[in-house]
């Protein structure tokens, strides 16, 4: 339908940091996404082709995240896992094709609360005084609560690997952080529909400036695009090939709660130059916090 396995957005500030110790820590990200294409505008989704998509996302993505430790292959390692849930609403005043090919041509909405499919992911990091890095690989296993034939869907039935690299530039003394992150997605086939989805390309880019230990502000810059092009039976559209570039500001906020030190974090994002995508405007909330810390003696 023209979305993308990967959310964009969250690689930000400080997108190649690693957790400095072992332990087991959680985070939980609250995603709202608003979005529309004119009615010229074609998109293939559930199986049907319709036309004026609109559509609202409020999601939750709660993450843990296991980091056994801290010298592997000079770095460190961390294993996680997120789980998506949330309520979608789409709206469409033109239904082109319906899934079984037939013209409908009425319109349609559909709503739903669901849950997603839940992605692993691995991490590697190292750190050298300043600078960070970091590659990692995400994999979006579909066994979520997809809804066969349905407009309103946060699953997506399909296989997906994305593959990622990241590097930060961090000066506690000046207060300034320089991240960027780069990676391809490779998608698979929703057996349901036989749609393959293209390959895609994602990049983001933040500037952050820290104005005390507490608080943290700073733009940030994403830019999508699809590298291969759709196929199967389903892809009714031919290679539907996509992008978008977004722009948007972030803020962070660092406290203590319960003695543990925990971050909250606000993106917000405005999308442009987009092809074969909604073009809308997303905001975000990333709460943080390690939940088990295995921490040197002396601390």
């Amino acid at each position: 339908g023209g979305a993308c396995a990967f959310v964009l957005g969250p690689g930000g500030p400080g997108s190649a940091n690693m957790p400095p110790v072992q332990g087991v820590f959680f985070s939980n990200t609250l995603y709202y996404y608003s979005g529309e294409a004119g009615g010229d505008k074609q998109f293939p989704i559930g199986g049907s082709v319709v036309a004026d998509l609109n559509a609202t996302i409020m999601a939750d993505f709660a993450t843990v995240l296991w980091v056994p430790t801290t010298d592997f292959a000079g770095g460190t390692l961390a294993l996680g896992a997120t789980l998506p849930v949330g309520d979608v609403d789409i709206d469409v005043p033109g239904v082109i094709s319906g899934p079984a090919g037939g013209g409908l041509g009425v319109s349609r909405s559909d709503s739903a609360f669901v849950v997603g499919d839940p992605i692993v992911t691995a991490l590697l990091g190292w750190t050298q005084g300043k600078y960070h890095l970091q590659v990692g690989a995400m994999v979006n296993v579909p066994i979520g609560d997809y809804r066969k034939d349905e407009l309103a869907n946060l699953a997506f039935h399909r296989w997906a690997l994305d593959t990622s690299a990241a590097a930060t530039w961090h000066d506690p003394e000046s207060g300034w952080d320089i991240s960027g992150k780069a990676g391809i997605t490779f998608n698979g086939t929703n057996e349901h529909t036989d749609y393959n989805s293209g390959n895609d390309f994602h990049a983001e880019l933040s500037v952050e400036k820290a104005f005390s230990e507490a608080f943290s502000a700073g733009v940030q810059l994403y830019h999508f695009q699809q590298i291969s092009d759709d196929s199967g039976s389903g892809a009714r559209l031919g290679a539907f090939k996509g992008k978008a570039s977004g722009v948007g500001v972030t803020a962070a906020w660092n406290f203590k709660l319960a003695e543990r030190p925990a971050s909250l974090r606000l993106h917000a994002f405005t999308e442009f130059d987009v092809k074969n995508r909604l073009e809308g405007d997303s905001i975000f909330l990333d709460f943080s916090i390690p939940l088990v810390m295995k921490l040197p003696p002396a601390q």
